[in-house]
């Protein structure tokens, strides 16, 4: 069976797009300048990742001392080195950025801090305090 085309269902050439189309350009990275915030934001997901291996890490540093003082040594030893100190001064910074966003967000969550220059001067009070946790935590440490 054979379907009939109406006249009305053929394509008019004459009203069909061009192929080429000026359209605007969709946001994104190589358009916008950063911006405190959404540096702020990228910054809280890079930091949620490493906290994800450091909750690894940390399991696997309770679970050798479950398991001797043999195990506990090792763990211990790679703690200890230089690599070790590296990654638990980046988790430690991580954690803090991480909790003094959050306390960040629930202010935002009741409605306070939305204006531009709150949002940038809580911005800047939230790494300083990261750091200066990250720092009095180390110092004590050491």
């Amino acid at each position: 069976m054979m379907r009939k085309v109406l006249p009305s269902m053929k394509a008019d050439k004459s009203t069909s797009p061009p192929l080429t189309r000026q359209r605007p350009l969709s946001p994104h990275l190589q358009v916008y300048r950063p911006q405190i915030t959404s540096m702020l934001s990228i910054m809280q997901r890079l930091t949620g990742v490493p906290l994800a291996g450091g909750a690894v890490l940390l399991a696997y540093w309770l679970s050798s001392a479950a398991y001797g003082p043999d195990a506990f040594a090792r763990a211990q030893a790679l703690f200890g080195s230089w690599v070790g100190q590296v990654v638990l001064f980046g988790l430690t910074f991580a954690l803090f950025y991480h909790l003094c966003n959050g306390i960040r967000h629930l202010l935002w969550d009741i409605g306070f801090g939305f204006d531009m220059p709150t949002l940038r001067a809580s911005g800047i009070i939230m790494v300083t305090t990261a750091l200066t946790l990250t720092a009095a935590v180390w110092i004590s440490v050491l």
